[in-house]
């Protein structure tokens, strides 16, 4: 198997990681039933604002745990 794929990484160019990617998506493809389509997640709106930028939630919500473990500690002492 591996005297294959370094055949195959001499004849197409490609490294070891695109050509065994390569042949384990040609061999997954090859073995999926075609008769059963493919499961779709159905996709919904979230109800956003347009004028909320959600660009930096994750550092905004860092911050705000940040804030409430302070003040949990201060109230400690």
């Amino acid at each position: 198997m591996a005297v294959a794929l370094q055949k195959i990484v001499r004849e197409r160019g490609l490294s070891f990681k695109e050509a065994l990617n390569t042949l384990v998506r040609a061999g997954l493809a090859a073995g999926r039933r075609q008769d059963v389509p493919p499961y779709r997640v159905p996709s919904r709106s979230l109800g956003l604002r347009p004028d909320v930028d959600l660009d930096k939630a994750l550092r905004l919500s860092s911050e705000l745990e940040d804030a409430e473990i302070i003040s949990k500690l201060e109230l400690r002492k």
